[in-house]
């Protein structure tokens, strides 16, 4: 009999579970509008790409946003209707010009912030239709939001921290280690049919369908699971 695969293990076992204690919070904008706070603290988060920024609010509260490009310890956030094009400042997209560079934004009102979230990344505000705002997402595709949403301005910082390559194995364990992730990762193709679906064989490939089913049990639910759609494509999907 094989050992259980990894999908089975990480249900159980402590070793996939991430240390939350390191973490100094979630990246949430302030819901309070028409106010100006001033950044306290710039924070190192494991479990986040940026740095984030701990803003001290007028009535005493701290919320921690990440940090945009410019962004120093005294300076001043204005979250508001009319504030001026300052980087790390927050405001709807409908008060935004077309063509600034816009980061941490909303997907839905008062969300607290859902795209454009990691070191580097910015949105682009491309045009304003009605009460719609179109923006080009960091992937380069565009998406229309409600004009209500909410962006910090500027780029997000913490840009090329991924152009250093990991010189060792033990950097990749560590960084792996932060997220609750599992390193090294080997295929499922590369293991023998004791310890994986896809493995055995006389060449590392799937042997036979891929896809399982949303109810399939943990020791099987491996390749694609519950896929929208298989086989090849036809062709441009429109």
């Amino acid at each position: 009999m094989g050992k259980r695969i990894r999908a089975q293990r990480k249900g159980s076992s402590p070793r996939y579970r991430v240390s939350s204690h390191r973490f100094p919070g979630a990246n949430r904008m302030p819901r309070e509008m028409d106010v100006v706070g001033e950044v306290t603290e710039l924070v190192h988060s494991p479990v986040h790409t940026a740095p984030l920024a701990r803003v001290k609010l007028p009535d005493g509260d701290t919320t921690l946003v990440v940090a945009t490009e410019g962004v120093a310890i005294g300076s001043q956030i204005a979250i508001g209707d009319n504030v001026s094009l300052r980087p790390g400042n927050i405001t709807p997209l409908s008060e935004i010009p077309e063509g600034t560079a816009i980061n941490n934004v909303e997907l839905r009102p008062g969300d607290g912030g859902k795209v454009a979230r990691s070191a580097g990344n910015s949105c682009v505000v491309e045009a304003k239709l009605g009460d719609k705002v179109r923006i080009r997402m960091p992937s380069g595709s565009l998406k229309e939001l409600p004009g209500t949403c909410r962006a910090t301005i500027g780029v997000l910082a913490g840009h090329g921290r991924d152009e250093m390559p990991l010189r060792t194995a033990g950097a990749a364990h560590y960084k792996a280690k932060a997220r609750g992730k599992l390193f090294p990762h080997v295929s499922g193709v590369a293991m023998n049919p004791v310890d994986h679906p896809h493995g055995g064989g006389n060449h590392q490939a799937v042997h036979g369908p891929n896809s399982v089913a949303r109810s399939t049990p943990p020791g099987a639910k491996v390749g694609l699971i519950a896929p929208r759609r298989t086989g090849r494509g036809r062709g441009k999907r429109v």
